[in-house]
């Protein structure tokens, strides 16, 4: 009897046992003092699985939370890299579609390019108000554009453009700060169509001229240091203009329309344009001043 009392006395407090026998008596363990008899209380164990199922589900909802934002991140940075890309391609589209070239000028139209790991395109457009950093240079629509790809402080290599307007040097300012048109770009190149050939060349030694046709190609990655193209951006434009020629910038005089001619209606002495001495005309009006190779100005009121 003394051993089962004290295997009784070591179980727990709510712990029934099925009888315990006191004098032939059938009782129940009296409960502790405190205690209501029907309460019951946690142990231990039972205190450490709930603590592990709750860290369990801190866990779940802090990791479901760090992939939605590295998702977020990356959606981010995937759309903001094709809407760069898309500006410039098309940049570089609207920079094209309107150059200019003349011969008689020709150091200040040549059009420059090179390919390799400090690729360069150069030449002369006329460029239209929205185009960007326009409000810098109001009022000065033809200027150089340059691309040309440079060194980036990351260690990779970024697209520029500087602009200059014609027949003034670049300040400090746009050589200093170009405008960054692409990060982390792998290659930069520009093929020329040959009328000859009939096919694509690299290389376009004919600076008084304008090609034809020009395509741009432009491959871009993650990020400096990666060497897998993420986003390839081609263009091929079709350029409208041609080098205009040196006879073509300087007028003519057509045979028998000389000011000496009689005939000719831009002689003031003759009497058969109307505003010259001799010659019916508005009256009160006065005869303009007269310019080679112009309609005859006639005048203004009195």
């Amino acid at each position: 009897m003394t051993i089962l009392r004290e295997i009784l006395r070591a179980l727990p407090a709510r712990y029934v046992p099925p009888s315990s026998t006191k004098g032939g008596i059938l009782r129940a363990p009296a409960p502790p003092a405190g205690q209501a008899s029907g309460a019951r209380a946690f142990t231990l164990i039972e205190i450490l699985i709930a603590i592990g199922i709750f860290t369990m589900v801190l866990a779940a909802i802090y990791s479901t939370w760090t992939a939605i934002l590295r998702a977020s991140k990356v959606g981010l940075e995937a759309a903001a890299a094709v809407q760069r890309a898309r500006i410039t391609g098309r940049t570089i589209e609207e920079t094209l579609g309107s150059v200019q070239s003349f011969a008689l000028n020709q150091a200040y139209y040549a059009f420059v390019a090179e390919n390799g790991s400090e690729a360069t395109l150069s030449f002369v457009s006329r460029l239209s108000p929205s185009f960007p950093r326009s409000g810098k240079f109001a009022g000065l629509d033809v200027r150089r554009v340059t691309f040309s790809l440079e060194s980036s402080h990351d260690g990779g290599r970024q697209l520029v453009l500087r602009q200059t307007p014609l027949l003034m040097e670049m300040d400090k300012d746009e050589k200093n700060y170009p405008l960054i048109l692409a990060r982390n770009v792998k290659e930069f190149k520009t093929e020329f169509w040959d009328t000859r050939q009939l096919d694509w060349i690299d290389e376009w030694k004919q600076t008084n001229q304008i090609p034809p046709m020009v395509k741009v190609t432009l491959k871009l990655a993650d990020n400096a240091f990666s060497s897998q193209v993420r986003q390839q951006v081609t263009r091929i434009v079709s350029l409208p203009s041609i080098t205009v020629q040196s006879g073509w910038q300087m007028p003519r005089s057509q045979p028998g329309q000389g000011v000496g001619n009689p005939n000719n209606p831009n002689n003031p002495n003759n009497p058969g344009v109307p505003g010259n001495p001799g010659a019916p005309g508005t009256p009160g009006l006065l005869p303009g001043p007269v310019i080679p190779g112009l309609p005859v100005n006639q005048g203004g009121p009195r």
